[in-house]
């Protein structure tokens, strides 16, 4: 397993300085999400003692996936990046919507648990992890 302590740092400041503006906190976070997900083929965004990213984490595992996995309350930019997910997952609307655990493959946002585990049931997870790289069946 691969556990990303801190996402990679981005060459370009964005707070010039100042205080930052919640639009150039979620564009930091955009810039160091999509960095991320494109250079791995599984990756999934958690908070430890969730056990819903528990359940994500050894589900992948146990496919014989190892992903790469970000603690949000555990990475400096995690706030930030919560809320990118958020509103990816259309959870802006929806007080209670749990946004972890958020998991992308191949450089594509997939879903959270229902959506893994409805791809898992359906037998279409395989294949996708399969076309990401993440497994050689």
């Amino acid at each position: 397993m691969q556990v990303a302590k801190d996402l990679p740092v981005v060459a370009v400041r964005v707070d010039g300085g100042g205080g930052e503006t919640p639009a150039m906190n979620m564009q930091a976070a955009y810039e160091k999400v999509s960095v991320l997900v494109s250079g791995n083929a599984v990756v999934v965004f958690t908070i430890s003692g969730c056990c819903m990213c528990h359940v994500v984490k050894q589900l992948l595992f146990g496919l014989g996936v190892g992903p790469t996995v970000v603690e949000l309350d555990r990475c400096a930019s995690g706030s930030d990046i919560h809320a990118l997910l958020v509103r990816l997952s259309g959870g802006g609307g929806k007080p209670r919507q749990q946004v972890v655990p958020a998991v992308f493959v191949g450089g594509k946002f997939l879903g959270g648990i229902e959506t893994v585990m409805a791809c898992h049931i359906n037998g279409t997870l395989v294949p996708l992890l399969k076309d990401a790289g993440a497994l050689w069946l």
